[in-house]
């Protein structure tokens, strides 16, 4: 008995000792965020939005614009492979762990140009960047879906699509990874491709502004979708800083907030045409914090 009072002693202390570490851990990393608890929003940048796409430098301009985070290209038309080259995954492994900038998630923004329903070669772009976002220790990957990959109006590649995610799928679900589907398509449509693939690691990376511009009623789908299909979202106003465009921020933050969603948001764009990036990004992230963090 006294040898089981004492061993459960041990645990007791042992538990205690990991939970000021843990909680230390946790006000040590609100502190250097500069939040005065850990938020239920983390707040980043994609990197081509702050002009370093593909590139350790963008953890530099995070650091320096105040950004929890950095959303990371997977690959670029110059650099097909992209993060699939070891030591490329591992110049932004080390970037992240020099600033401190954490990398949020990744994107693949070059199904835009080579379009995922209808280039063979994109299937392995997808497939491989499953295994550097568990790597990397992300949860979410954009598909792209505009441009040349635009699907509206395109029922043989949404078929495509389909049936290419549900070869993915099962690889993503394994590694835990999200794949977000961003699109000009109404939520609804984007739901019609989540249940014919008939995974939980895929579902719609949403943008405000993307769906506004589409005509879709953001308030009507923000709701309809809901927590549960939506990965992650894109913060922006094409060539405007947020807060100075046609969208209504205040109902967009009470719109994420009233279903629950926490997470990141990614900062895109939200840059007038010759203005500077940096301070451009400290105001839209001031804007997004007084929205979500205060």
């Amino acid at each position: 008995m006294i040898e089981g009072l004492v061993l459960n002693r041990r645990q007791m202390l042992k538990s205690s000792a990991l939970l000021l570490a843990s909680t230390a851990f946790d006000e040590n990393n609100a502190l250097r965020t500069g939040y005065a608890t850990v938020p239920k929003f983390q707040i980043g940048a994609c990197d081509w939005s702050v002009g370093r796409q593909l590139s350790p430098e963008a953890f530099e301009r995070a650091k320096q614009i105040g950004l929890h985070g950095i959303q990371v290209s997977y690959n670029t038309g110059k650099d097909e492979k992209g993060l699939s080259v070891p030591e490329t995954l591992q110049a932004i492994r080390d970037a992240s762990a020099r600033t401190g900038v954490k990398v949020s998630s990744l994107a693949i923004g070059e199904l835009n140009r080579v379009p995922y329903k209808s280039q063979p070669k994109t299937e392995e772009w997808v497939w491989n960047s499953v295994d550097a976002a568990k790597a990397l220790g992300v949860k979410v990957i954009l598909l792209a879906f505009f441009s040349e990959g635009d699907l509206r109006n395109d029922d043989a590649g949404k078929k495509a699509v389909i049936e290419r995610l549900k070869k993915v799928a099962p690889h993503a679900e394994k590694q835990g990874i999200t794949l977000g589907i961003e699109s000009w398509l109404s939520g609804q449509e984007h739901l019609d491709i989540i249940h014919a693939v008939g995974s939980k690691a895929v579902k719609v990376y949403y943008d405000f502004r993307n769906s506004t511009d589409a005509g879709h009623d953001i308030f009507k789908e923000i709701p309809m979708l809901g927590k549960d299909m939506i990965c992650e979202i894109h913060m922006k106003e094409n060539g405007q800083r947020l807060g100075e465009g046609p969208l209504d921020w205040p109902r967009v933050a009470k719109a994420v907030k009233d279903i629950g969603y926490e997470g990141w948001m990614q900062i895109e764009g939200a840059t007038p045409q010759g203005a500077e990036i940096i301070p451009c990004y400290q105001h839209n992230l001031s804007y997004l914090k007084g929205l979500f963090l205060t």
